[in-house]
């Protein structure tokens, strides 16, 4: 099992908090997780992990943090794009959904052109969980060229990607990314796949992993990955 705690520097102030809700207190994170790995260690194989939040402005802070611990895994996410969080509703106001995608999928490409030191990006297409429409009607189809540069990037980067079954939980019919990203994904050549839950209580560990194991059957995958001191396993499916 690896934990994969959500760090998001400079996270804006949103309705719910100030921007520091989303800082991590890495130390006493890493106490506690070394405290039950070797507590359980007859048990579980417990991971030490990290879900970084992206932005192109935070290159630097973001590259010095990763540095900064022997970490197992490192997911690359992008929860902010040009100051705004699609989990609120401001990020979709006065525009199309369409022209929120794009906007959101282009900044995608710009943090995997500018920053490396990540192992999967995850839930690629996160901003459609939150959308006025949720995944209703959603097709990556006009978005076709982006998704085709970003992958094609992290695939010549030996960077891997996440299916998440997070947005099944909020009402979700496909997981992220959506099937057709992933087919898509392995066309091109990929094969690093990690499995998360997106799990945020104990009931929802290792949820639809087996919906998940068959879709990617599905696609192509012979082999799902996980990653120990940041080196990529490969396990059959």
């Amino acid at each position: 099992m690896c934990f994969t705690e959500h760090q998001d520097i400079d996270y804006p102030d949103s309705p719910d908090g100030p921007g520091s809700i989303f800082l991590l207190n890495t130390d006493s994170y890493l106490y506690e997780l070394i405290r039950l790995r070797e507590k359980y260690q007859e048990q579980i194989r417990i991971l030490f992990g990290v879900e970084l939040g992206l932005q192109k402005e935070i290159l630097r802070k973001n590259a010095v943090y990763a540095k900064s611990y022997d970490f197992d895994f490192i997911i690359g996410s992008s929860h902010i794009c040009h100051g705004k969080d699609p989990y609120y509703p401001a990020f979709f106001e006065g525009r199309s959904v369409t022209e929120a995608y794009r906007e959101y999928f282009e900044s995608i490409l710009e943090n995997v052109r500018s920053f490396s030191n990540f192992d999967v990006y995850g839930h690629l297409d996160y901003v459609v969980r939150y959308s006025p429409n949720m995944d209703r009607d959603y097709t990556c189809d006009p978005f076709a060229d982006l998704f085709d540069e970003i992958l094609k990037a992290l695939i010549v980067q030996n960077k891997g990607i996440e299916i998440n079954s997070g947005g099944l939980r909020k009402g979700m019919q496909d997981f992220h990314p959506c099937t057709q990203i992933l087919r898509r994904y392995r066309e091109l050549g990929g094969e690093i796949i990690t499995v998360g839950s997106d799990a945020h209580k104990a009931a929802d560990i290792a949820a639809d992993f087996e919906r998940a194991a068959n879709l990617l059957k599905e696609c192509g995958f012979r082999y799902y990955t996980l990653f120990e001191k940041r080196v990529p396993e490969f396990h059959k499916l």
